[in-house]
């Protein structure tokens, strides 16, 4: 199917300025799921979510807030207890994720430097309320009443991994003055930031397996019928959600492996999704490949100190993109690590080496 520029990129869609603000998109397609997405809108409504703690929901089990809107997040503390922290951290965790994900630092160097963490669910996963309204703002402010109600001060760190670290370039647009610093591992890309070369961004997305593409595209144009799109089994989807994409660094594929042969895989997903994968897997990839309000690659620099840690072999984030982002923003330390791929907080040593680089 020949490529050509969608409406949105010859438009300028986003607020760039002179480049493309878009991905190469073949039209037919654009239009196609357009028609798709005004019919299956009105026939192909996601089932209603399995809400925890309701009538026949899941139990909840974890510690949970309340937030200004009624919903609830589930949380999970770890390193020294927050009163005596020189440092507090709220941890933003990944596609799949969990509140009891971290970078993995070793307890001995979160005492010695005095290092509060409290991880969450992210709105719609594992314990933590669904949120339809659900947005790169909410994760931001979601972030911010976290940290109010368990008391963190006024002002706190926030770390991501992978698709969480929307949730970090949101506190850095909506709420910078609360952040004491900020770091991103392996930060989840939107091909359509304008801040991309068209031609590069283009070049990147075409190499993606072919239901990855399907998946990003239904996400960004066509949000609304993404749940129906993700559920029929004729039509190509993402490999990241049945965990076949073809990994290049081999810690990567082995550690996949391991987590596939020992049941973790399914039992992540499962916990994950007890309240319906639309709420928790489906909604990051419409917050995270939608339409953003804004540019991470135009944000102002922010009154604190901001790392990317990014693999060379990354098979899910494209290093070329993360290359680019950090040349379009001086003010972000870049750390490229050599031979490794995705899953980074399972490096040796890597999670130490964020918190003492954060706190430094």
């Amino acid at each position: 199917m020949p490529q050509v520029w969608d409406e949105e990129a010859r438009s300028g869609g986003g607020g760039g300025k002179g480049a493309a603000a878009g991905m190469v998109t073949p039209a037919p397609a654009t239009a196609l799921l357009g028609s798709l997405a005004g019919w299956l809108s009105r026939v192909a409504d996601p089932p209603a979510p399995r809400l925890c703690g309701a009538p026949g929901g899941p139990p909840v089990t974890a510690p949970r807030v309340t937030l200004r809107d009624g919903r609830h997040l589930a949380y999970c503390e770890s390193g020294v207890p927050k009163e005596e922290a020189r440092f507090r951290v709220v941890f933003s965790h990944g596609f799949t994720g969990s509140r009891e994900d971290s970078v993995r630092a070793s307890q001995e160097v979160a005492e010695e430097l005095g290092v509060y963490m409290v991880g969450f669910d992210r709105a719609g996963y594992g314990e933590s309320d669904p949120n339809p309204n659900r947005s790169v703002k909410s994760a931001a402010l979601d972030v911010e009443e976290l940290a109010d109600a368990l008391g963190l001060g006024p002002k706190f760190y926030v770390i991501g991994i992978s698709l969480g670290c929307h949730a970090v370039w949101g506190a850095l647009k909506y709420i910078p003055d609360r952040i004491a610093g900020a770091a991103m591992m392996a930060p989840v890309v939107n091909h359509w930031w304008p801040g991309f070369p068209a031609d590069l961004a283009a070049e990147v997305y075409n190499r993606q397996e072919v239901g990855d593409q399907w998946a990003l595209r239904v996400s960004h144009h066509a949000p609304g019928i993404l749940h129906w799109w993700m559920d029929q089994t004729w039509l190509p989807t993402s490999t990241v959600v049945a965990g076949t994409t073809p990994l290049p660094n081999k810690r990567d594929a082995d550690i996949r492996t391991k987590l596939k042969a020992d049941g973790t895989f399914q039992q992540k997903m499962e916990l994950a999704t007890q309240q319906g994968i639309h709420e928790s897997y489906y909604r990051d990839m419409m917050v995270m490949f939608g339409k953003w309000e804004f540019d991470p690659m135009s944000l102002p620099k922010p009154p604190c100190p901001v790392h990317i840690w990014q693999g060379d072999e990354d098979g899910l984030v494209p290093v070329v993109l993360q290359r680019h982002i950090a040349s379009r923003l001086s003010w972000v330390n870049y750390h490229e690590l050599s031979e490794t791929g995705h899953f980074l907080s399972p490096v040796p040593g890597l999670g130490d080496t964020v918190l003492r680089t954060l706190f430094s």
